[in-house]
């Protein structure tokens, strides 16, 4: 892997993250050695594939660790423990966030959504040179997510990120457990129904994958029953504003049922903003 802080074709990288904040005994801050990226990559294979339904490769199998080729490309924001320290003597790594700016996808040939939606009416449909951020492979660690701390801290992290590219425009897929999306009716049409993205940016699962989100009437749907059956994550997503592409898709590798997020930075509201604020 490149040393994503040199200059040359990264340029624009920040020299040096510190802590980008801290709660107690978590930090989060951006990987800065390989050793940090395979740490992130095997909390995500500890998560995905060990306590999920993923089914990993053959090489991720003998690696130990959920890896592709945007690992190389992307920036990777870690929430560590420094009371835990792992096989490697640094501290333990229980938080992940994989970040991808528009000129990380140049280099990659794309961005990884694009390998399930079409996300053309987006590009095209935004301003010229509108600075964009591909949010994936969240997952923090199972006895992180019951208590307060890590999850605040990606997104703190997120901010310090969002400001220093000033990016304008945040997406990626969100998911729900399971590969059955009637067995998801509720929450597929409450978004479909209440949470479009709007027509001129709104992208469409590619033709071969595509899943019909209109699964019910919008008038048998009650919204504060259908908000509370999305996943944390998700909620989150659409409480602070962000839209929704047209069709969900079916990961079978992952064992989820997949759904593109719009998320316009300007649209964050109120009391959700102060999910992204920086605690000095």
């Amino acid at each position: 892997m490149v040393n994503i802080y040199e200059a040359g074709p990264l340029e624009g990288r920040i020299a040096h993250w510190p802590v980008l904040a801290a709660a107690g005994v978590l930090e989060v801050r951006l990987a800065e050695t390989d050793m940090e990226v395979e740490a992130a990559q095997r909390l995500r294979y500890h998560v995905f594939y060990q306590e999920m339904s993923a089914i990993p490769s053959p090489e991720m199998v003998q690696s130990g660790r959920d890896f592709d080729h945007f690992d190389d490309v992307c920036d990777h924001l870690l929430v560590v423990d420094r009371s835990v320290i792992d096989d490697d003597g640094q501290p333990a790594v229980v938080g992940t966030y994989r970040l991808m700016r528009d000129v990380d996808a140049k280099r990659a040939g794309g961005f990884y959504t694009g390998s399930e939606y079409d996300i053309s009416p987006m590009l095209n449909g935004l301003p010229a040179n509108t600075k964009l951020l591909e949010l994936g492979r969240s997952c923090v660690l199972k006895e992180y997510r019951s208590r307060p701390g890590a999850m605040q801290l990606l997104w703190r992290g997120i901010s310090v990120y969002l400001a220093r590219f000033s990016i304008e425009v945040m997406f990626g897929c969100a998911s729900f457990a399971g590969i059955d999306p009637k067995a998801l009716a509720l929450p597929l049409s409450y978004l479909y129904h209440f949470h479009l993205a709007a027509p001129e940016i709104r992208v469409r699962a590619n033709p071969s994958l595509y899943v019909d989100m209109n699964l019910m009437p919008k008038e048998a749907i009650d919204p504060k029953e259908a908000l509370r059956t999305l996943p944390p994550l998700l909620k989150g997503y659409v409480r602070a504003g962000a839209g929704i592409g047209d069709g969900a898709v079916v990961d079978r590798q992952f064992g989820t049922t997949d759904v593109f997020i719009y998320f316009p930075v300007k649209s964050l509201e109120g009391r959700y903003s102060r999910k992204f604020e920086v605690k000095q």
